[in-house]
């Protein structure tokens, strides 16, 4: 089975390559669809999310199936911010699928020095996809706007959608189903909250969402018009309430990683931890809930969660870290089958 599928991903990998420079196939009409973009959720139906979340599923349960689904094609990972699990997993799902991944620092590029988009343009043309971790969704806009393979927001101030995949993946290999599951999000209102806000209103799982602090630019209502019609969304003030009854409590760091050892933020960031840590999950807040307890990673133990928590039975943190690697092997592969290029 596993050589039938290799078989096959060649044979739909040197179809999309054969066409890559043809002027009869226009780069967004090119393959069976039109090109698309993982910049956020908003552009993807409910369908199309519970979509990439079984294949996800599907891609970790028969990992070996796409070993050398990507043999011949390299991706572009353009990272503005510092970073550990998307560049690792990235890098390790196309080496696993025998692709390629090129790391460009954007400090080190030519980003800077010209517009934004001829630079994508050109960057696309080399590779068939870009992977651009960002520190401003508008410059993502800008990569997106001039380039001719897919984009992927592997994490920018408003919007995390690769993290938020894999968090629903955890949710779903640990308990086996979404809908009628509660998750309650712990911390400051950021990209992570906005992506959990968009996915867990497609996939029926219910959000609450404890927040005394919102990132100044975070707050999208276009993203907070999605759940309420299903109301699957809610915030709440009282912490031991709003944890009482969920399935799973997921907390992310209070300070931005690029500001968290920045001096000329200490006075913001000591601020923001005295207000917070009323907040933090431990064992004490978590006396009465059997609730599995989720980070997206890096974790800043004393300040929004307790070491002895994060080292807990019920911590699923380094399985939802890990899952990243299947869930960006789907996101790269669904996003080029549908350009014909990968199967």
């Amino acid at each position: 089975m596993a050589l039938e599928g290799v078989a096959r991903a060649l044979t739909a990998v040197f179809a999309g390559i054969s066409g890559r420079n043809d002027p009869d196939c226009s780069p967004r009409t090119r393959g069976s669809g039109l090109m698309k973009h993982l910049l956020n959720w908003i552009g993807w139906t409910d369908d199309d999310i519970r979509e990439l979340l079984d294949f996800a599923v599907y891609v970790k349960r028969h990992r070996t199936y796409y070993n050398g689904a990507m043999m011949g094609r390299s991706i572009a990972m353009l990272f503005q911010k510092t970073s550990t699990r998307t560049r690792v997993s990235f890098e390790a799902a196309m080496t696993e699928m025998g692709g390629h991944a090129i790391y460009i620092d954007w400090a080190t590029s030519n980003f800077e020095l010209t517009d934004i988009s001829f630079e994508s343009r050109y960057l696309s043309r080399n590779v068939s996809l870009i992977v651009a971790r960002m520190k401003r969704h508008e410059d993502l806009e800008r990569i997106a706007a001039g380039s001719e393979v897919p984009v992927v927001n592997g994490c920018c101030n408003l919007f995390h959608p690769c993290q938020s995949l894999a968090d629903m993946l955890t949710i779903r290999m640990d308990c086996g189903a979404l809908e009628g599951k509660t998750l309650c999000y712990v911390g400051v209102h950021n990209n992570v909250a906005n992506s959990l806000i968009e996915i867990t209103a497609a996939l029926g799982v219910g959000l609450v969402l404890v927040t005394p602090i919102t990132n100044s630019d975070a707050s999208i209502p276009a993203v907070n018009d999605r759940p309420r019609s299903g109301g699957g969304l809610e915030w709440e003030r009282d912490l031991k309430h709003a944890v009482k009854h969920a399935d799973y409590i997921y907390t992310d760091t209070w300070v931005d990683m690029e500001f968290f050892n920045d001096p000329a933020f200490a006075q913001q960031k000591a601020e923001r931890i005295e207000r917070m840590l009323p907040y933090q999950l431990n064992h004490s807040l978590l006396a009465a809930s059997r609730a599995k307890v989720m980070h997206d990673m890096p974790i800043h133990a004393g300040y929004e969660i307790s070491r002895e928590l994060v080292e807990d039975p019920r911590s699923i943190i380094f399985q939802q870290a890990e899952n990243r690697l299947d869930a960006q092997k789907a996101v790269v592969v669904k996003l080029l089958e549908r350009r014909g290029g990968a199967q």
